[in-house]
């Protein structure tokens, strides 16, 4: 059977079926979250108005900013801590994890070592 512009319904299927298999493997090797996170980012520093500088990163924000990124990173978000990262300037290394634990006083105990 043909269509109108030459191609058959069968090669029209197979395409589909092509671009379905290449959706779902990038899916499962995780590419395709993060590829989207890239888009969202860039599309982000696009809009980002260039002419309004923002505040600089003090000290306690980027603490609090690293605490947020070491929860969504240990709960598998790691797309949304790159897009945190890129857009509150913190730095791409996250802060070792006992710096941290000085920093704010923290009293580990074998529970909060495993979080």
């Amino acid at each position: 059977m043909r269509t109108g512009g030459g191609v058959t319904v069968g090669a029209m299927a197979t395409v589909v079926e092509l671009k379905q298999a290449l959706k779902e493997a990038l899916e499962k090797r995780g590419v395709l979250g993060q590829i989207r996170a890239n888009i969202r980012a860039e599309v982000f520093h696009a809009l980002d108005d260039q002419s309004e500088p923002r505040p600089p990163l003090s000290r306690e924000n980027l603490l609090i900013n690293e605490l947020v990124r070491e929860y969504l990173e240990y709960n598998k978000y790691k797309y949304t801590a790159s897009v945190l990262t890129a857009e509150a300037g913190q730095p791409e290394m996250p802060l070792d994890r006992q710096f941290l634990v000085k920093e704010l006083n923290i009293v580990e105990d074998a529970n909060a070592k495993s979080v």
